[in-house]
């Protein structure tokens, strides 16, 4: 079996960090001035980010699968220095991959020697949540949110942007209860990618809403304004597993099911970009072409941008 992931040509690679929001899993990081793949694991091979670099210093290479081996991958993170190791580690332990974050600690603690920099030095910024040195938080040194007029309070830590927790403090007036019961807009079941069926009769010529799985409970007038008149296919482009399944169904949506249009609605953080990479790539594969439509909604609600592409 084969696996497609992205290679960074460090010669080319200048830091300029537009290729890290753009990286739907957070595998991305800017350490010591240099873009880094820091996790081969997270890395799902979309190619995303490569659209975004200006200096064409990323491309996708197809290699043999091999079962992942976190201590083949420790080795490789050392030789690039102790920020690189941290944001690793540190992005292991933000996915829970708590089995391969003990080899490499592991692996570490059994070659000190030969380490340039101190383990316990690693382990402690890895389990205080601290950010390495030169941007390893992954922004690059961009404002990757957008400012709001409303308050949030956001709790520090590590890893992927997407999965920082966030208090959102809105004023009184948004926050009246109404009795009166507001009609569904939903014109179908099932709504998930997986479960869809795409020969169902009412995709045929429909206009269809892709929409990330968050966005429905971000926008109070979700229904009304959005999914009215539209058939409907939901996914979580950063969680979700086998989405070339979904790739298919909307080739098939396109080119059987004869759909005019679609909406494609996306939360703003950047693990959310992988939903219109989806729509995007269907549209090369699929013999029709239909417009597409992105809508961008913040995590407090509002639409960010609107625009066909």
């Amino acid at each position: 079996m084969k696996r497609q992931i992205i290679e960074i040509d460090e010669e080319k690679c200048t830091g300029c960090g537009d290729c890290v929001p753009n990286c739907h899993e957070g595998a991305l990081q800017i350490i010591d001035g240099k873009a880094r793949l820091i996790s081969d694991l997270m890395c799902d091979g979309l190619g995303a980010c490569i659209g975004h670099c200006p200096e064409d210093a990323i491309e996708i290479i197809e290699r043999e699968a091999q079962p992942y081996d976190e201590v083949t991958v420790i080795k490789e993170m050392v030789k690039k220095g102790k920020n690189t190791v941290i944001a690793h580690l540190t992005h292991l332990k933000d996915h829970k991959e708590f089995g391969f974050l003990k080899q490499g600690v592991r692996w570490m603690q059994e070659n000190q020697s030969d380490i340039e920099f101190k383990v316990e030095e690693v382990m402690e910024a890895v389990h205080n949540g601290k950010q390495a040195e030169e941007g390893a938080c992954g922004c690059g040194g961009h404002e990757t949110q957008p400012k709001h007029n409303h308050q949030e309070h956001v709790h520090a830590g590590g890893g992927c942007p997407g999965s920082m927790a966030r208090e959102i403090n809105k004023p009184e007036a948004n926050n009246v209860v109404s009795d009166e019961e507001i009609p569904s807009e939903l014109r179908q079941w099932p709504v998930q990618m997986h479960l869809i069926n795409p020969a169902a009769s009412y995709f045929q010529e429909s206009d269809l809403l892709l929409a990330a799985d968050c966005v429905a409970f971000s926008l109070g007038n979700f229904h009304s304004k959005f999914l009215k008149g539209r058939s409907l296919g939901i996914a979580c482009p950063k969680l979700d597993e086998n989405k070339e399944i979904y790739l298919n169904k909307l080739v098939a949506l396109i080119d059987e099911s004869k759909i005019n249009t679609i909406t494609v609605m996306k939360m703003e953080v950047p693990c959310c970009g992988g939903i219109l990479q989806m729509a995007q790539l269907a549209l090369q594969q699929a013999t029709r072409k239909v417009p597409i439509k992105t809508i961008t909604v913040s995590i407090s609600g509002e639409i960010l941008s609107e625009d066909w592409i």
